[in-house]
């Protein structure tokens, strides 16, 4: 995989060495300062995360992964972090690095450093180079489980340390696009144990795709641009899960939404729910603002880039880079201005902004936060009871995709409804033998 980087080199040496092997920075009061912005950082996301907090507790009590060792390649910030101490609750030793160069907050890295059994080698701003030796690192310590967010622990693995592949049980990723990659490796038999699709799954898909994706990509936006959202053309490519929660969010805030599809059904649907449905050819010369949703490639490429208004806005949701075409925006642009998250090309007098360098915008702006804690507490809450499950079932299942099993999604459900205080009917026994039966008469 092409993993394209823009960026400053920060570090000089081997590609190993540049990797934090305890602390960012030597004995004394700034580390100590880093350390507690962080730590604070991680205690504020906790207290809005009582699903997970009431999975901690259990797992401190049954030690579920009592022996084993977890590898983790995910967005290193403060709900992540009280994953990883969930997890570490239940006897792991973790071993965690980010999964995007501009995603990782690095005072929570260094305030992980400091949990019992928990190495982090996360740092904002690696080169290419750094990021796979921070893999290197995780995969030095042949986990037992793996938890992706986009699959390159586990397509690393396979391709670069084989001779770990048998000490794995199984693994766990996070979001649509790892899935695909998985979906894809497995259809050509190459993926030699279990992993649990997390991201298939209701709760994942109706809260954390729809309402996380949603609220974070457009407070991001909003806070790196400054720019008004109401009365704008606001383009969103890709009507998946995340498209529909951001053309939703953003219609709330008064924005025009235009969608770009390529399955007819998903536009369709678009079309249904009120929204201008257009090529994005057609689309370049409207939109105001852009955000591709696909996990595809070129999605915004050399034909719209002419056609854009000047000023026009564009930003990535999908987990990798690829799905803006930078690479010819630094071909052709007649210059760049960098400023804090965006970069302005210059095409023929005609200014384009780019936010994030075209990566995550919700995570990899500078003020980028993620999505909101509520909506990650389901998330990780579904990620820590699927690592559970592979830590019991993962040996006695063969290679491939599962999905989460209907009894953890609804588990998550039901502890999120118990944390705000809200209580649902239960089916009655008539109800319930009327629905498994076929001979219900007339």
């Amino acid at each position: 995989m092409v993993l394209p980087l823009r960026g400053t080199l920060l570090c000089i040496g081997r590609p190993k060495e540049w990797v934090r092997k305890k602390h960012l920075f030597p004995a004394g009061s700034r580390k100590e300062v880093f350390m507690n912005t962080g730590r604070q950082k991680i205690d504020w996301a906790a207290q809005y995360m009582p699903v997970l907090a009431s999975i901690k507790k259990q797992f401190e009590k049954d030690k579920p992964f009592k022996g084993m060792t977890i590898g983790m390649a995910l967005h290193v910030e403060a709900k992540t972090a009280n994953l990883v101490q969930t997890l570490a609750a239940g006897g792991a030793k973790v071993y965690i690095t980010g999964c995007n160069p501009l995603s990782t907050q690095d005072d929570v890295a260094e305030a992980l450093n400091d949990v019992k059994n928990v190495h982090c080698y996360a740092k904002r701003g690696c080169t290419v180079d750094e990021y796979y030796a921070a893999i290197e690192q995780v995969l030095d310590a042949a986990p037992s489980i793996t938890i992706d967010d986009g699959m390159d622990l586990i397509h690393y693995l396979h391709t670069k340390r084989r001779e770990l592949l048998k000490k794995v049980i199984g693994g766990c990723e996070e979001t649509t696009t790892g899935i695909h990659r998985l979906r894809a490796m497995a259809a050509d038999k190459k993926l030699e144990f279990p992993v649990v699709a997390v991201n298939d799954t209701p709760m994942k898909r109706f809260f954390d795709n729809v309402h996380g994706t949603g609220e974070s990509v457009l407070s991001s936006i909003m806070i790196t641009t400054n720019a008004l959202i109401a009365g704008k053309y606001f383009v969103v490519a890709g009507y998946g899960f995340c498209g529909r929660g951001l053309a939703k969010k953003a219609h709330g805030l008064g924005a025009k939404i235009i969608v770009t599809e390529v399955d007819p059904r998903r536009a369709l649907e678009a079309h249904m729910d009120g929204y201008q449905v257009m090529t994005m050819e057609q689309a370049a010369e409207i939109g105001d603002i852009f955000v591709t949703t696909t996990g595809n490639t070129s999605v915004i490429g050399k034909d719209h880039f002419g056609k854009l208004k000047p000023g026009a806005i564009l930003a990535n949701a999908g987990h990798f880079n690829v799905e803006i075409d930078i690479a010819w925006l630094e071909k052709h642009a007649d210059s760049t201005i960098e400023r804090d998250g965006i970069i302005t090309y210059v095409l023929k007098g005609k200014p384009v902004h780019v936010l994030a360098e075209g990566r995550l915008v919700n995570l990899a702006t500078p003020k980028g936060m993620g999505h909101p804690i509520e909506v990650m507490d389901l998330s990780f809450a579904l990620q820590a009871l699927c690592t559970r499950y592979i830590a019991e079932h993962g040996s006695s299942l063969k290679g491939g995709v599962y999905e989460v099993p209907h009894e953890i999604d609804e588990q998550v459900a039901r502890l999120k409804l118990a944390s705000l205080g809200v209580s649902i009917d239960d089916l009655t026994a008539a109800q319930k033998k009327y629905q498994c039966s076929w001979d219900i008469g007339t």
